[in-house]
C-alpha cells in the first residue's frame, strides 16, 4: 500500500458499525470490533488484546482486513529494522515497505498518553 493511502485511511474518522457495547478484555483475552468511515466505503478493525504471560496490552486498528495502520504497544522494548531501539510504550505507524515494523516513542509531538496505565484513557 503505498504511503499516502495508508496515511489517508488512519485519518479517517471511524465509528462502530454496531450499537453494541463491546467489554474490555481481561488478561488473555481479546476483541475485534469492526468499524466504518462515515461513507461506508471502507471498513476496518479495532483490535484489543491482552496477554497474561507479559501482562501487554495492545490496541491496534487493521484496514482492508491485514493492514496494520497503527499498534500501540505496552509490552516489550523493540527494534526497529534500522537497529533503533524504542521503549515502553511505543506506537507502531505503517510505513510504506516496511508494514507495521517501525515503531516511535511516545514522546514529544507524540506524547499522547497521560496516564500509560490507564487502559480506557489510553484507548481513547
Amino acid at each position: 500500500m503505498l504511503q499516502t493511502e495508508a496515511d489517508r485511511l488512519l485519518k479517517l474518522n471511524k465509528f462502530s458499525i454496531d450499537s453494541q457495547p463491546h467489554e474490555f478484555p481481561d488478561l488473555g483475552g481479546k476483541i475485534q470490533i469492526p468499524l466504518q468511515c462515515r461513507h461506508r466505503r471502507e471498513s476496518f478493525f479495532l483490535d484489543i488484546s491482552r496477554k497474561r504471560i507479559a501482562l501487554t496490552t495492545k490496541f491496534q486498528i487493521r484496514a482492508r482486513q491485514t493492514i496494520v495502520l497503527a499498534r500501540l504497544d505496552f509490552g516489550a522494548r523493540h527494534r526497529n529494522p534500522d537497529g533503533a531501539e524504542v521503549g515502553i510504550p511505543h506506537l507502531h505507524l505503517y510505513r510504506e515497505g516496511y508494514a507495521d515494523q517501525y515503531a516511535y516513542e511516545l514522546t514529544g509531538d507524540l506524547a499522547i498518553l497521560k496516564n500509560p496505565k490507564d487502559s480506557w484513557q489510553s484507548l481513547m
